[in-house]
């Protein structure tokens, strides 16, 4: 065994880890774990572990013999679930970035489907049913961005082109200058004024449950939630009477609980739009992932500091 710190990556093989990264540093050995049954035989020896993408905490089961294990890289941006099980004394990273483009492009999309009845039309074609609606445009509409992070920011310049009356940036704290960014402590005065919601803030115990009853009442009538986030951030009771009713409408890439069972009601609700959680699935993540385990592997191999470290 080479005396350099081990990495395990999530590649099939060692060529393709080499093409996808632009090559091994030096200082450092790799092995590759795509997170199914084939552990590698090195588990007491890795020190830096990339997850395999859209597997969860089940991949750090063997933890305990993961004795050299220095770093925990996701690929995701939200880590709550891997919290509870990245052994103490380990440095847990996320992917914060590399979800900015796909999540963005999501969010518009499912606006725009929602509103002007995409997918009512798609199940009509199957029976060959010619029957326009009247839809609802994002042109003209007051959208408020709810998490104005890196992927807020990406939605927000999505949006440019799509004659909007106005932004609202919403963070956890208000910021001044350009763009101005509210505090959510100002969210019931800002929910009146927001005909598109887009929900994108990170699920926290602070963020839970963050637009219930009495937030989704202060919206006006016919307004858009879009929750790109996490389901608990939207208290699914509260959205299921207020869209239920034709109040509101709504537009999910996430929902609680998660996978929404066949049989919840929030399915048959003409104005819900639902899609199960594949905001960074797109063909844009593959080479912004890529680019974060090269950056993070040649800042673990030189020892430098790394980047998005939650803990």
């Amino acid at each position: 065994m080479s005396s350099h710190p081990l990495a395990w990556l999530p590649y099939r093989s060692l060529a393709e880890a080499e093409s996808r990264i632009g090559g091994v540093p030096d200082g450092v050995t790799v092995a590759c774990f795509e997170g199914e049954d084939d552990w590698p035989d090195s588990i007491a020896d890795v020190s830096f572990f990339v997850v395999p993408y859209l597997k969860g905490p089940e991949v750090l089961s063997r933890a305990g013999e993961m004795s050299s294990l220095a770093v925990v890289q996701t690929l995701t941006a939200g880590v709550e679930n891997f919290l509870p099980v990245v052994p103490e004394g380990v440095t847990l990273c996320n992917a914060a970035g590399v979800h900015d483009a796909s999540t963005a492009e999501i969010a518009l999309a499912l606006a725009l489907a929602q509103g002007r009845h995409l997918d009512e039309f798609a199940r009509l074609q199957s029976t060959g049913t010619w029957q326009p609606r009247f839809g609802s445009a994002l042109a003209d509409r007051r959208v408020l961005v709810l998490g104005y992070g890196h992927i807020g920011e990406a939605i927000e310049a999505r949006l440019a082109g799509f004659e909007v009356a106005s932004v609202t940036r919403v963070a956890r704290r208000a910021r001044e200058g350009s763009p101005t960014v509210h505090a959510i402590a100002e969210l019931p005065a800002l929910l009146p004024e927001a005909d598109v919601v887009f929900v994108i803030a990170p699920h926290t115990p602070q963020t839970e449950g963050l637009l219930g009853a009495e937030q989704l009442a202060l919206l006006p009538d016919d307004a858009l939630v879009v929750n790109v986030a996490r389901g608990k951030l939207v208290d699914t009771d509260a959205l299921l009477a207020e869209t239920g009713s034709g109040r509101l409408r709504a537009a999910l890439d996430v929902t609680e609980p998660e996978p929404l069972p066949p049989d919840h009601p929030l399915w048959r609700v003409p104005n819900v739009l639902i899609s199960p959680h594949v905001g960074g699935a797109s063909t844009a993540f593959w080479p912004r992932a890529d680019r974060l385990i090269a950056s993070q592997l040649r800042r673990f191999a030189a020892g430098e500091d790394l980047q998005n470290v939650i803990r």
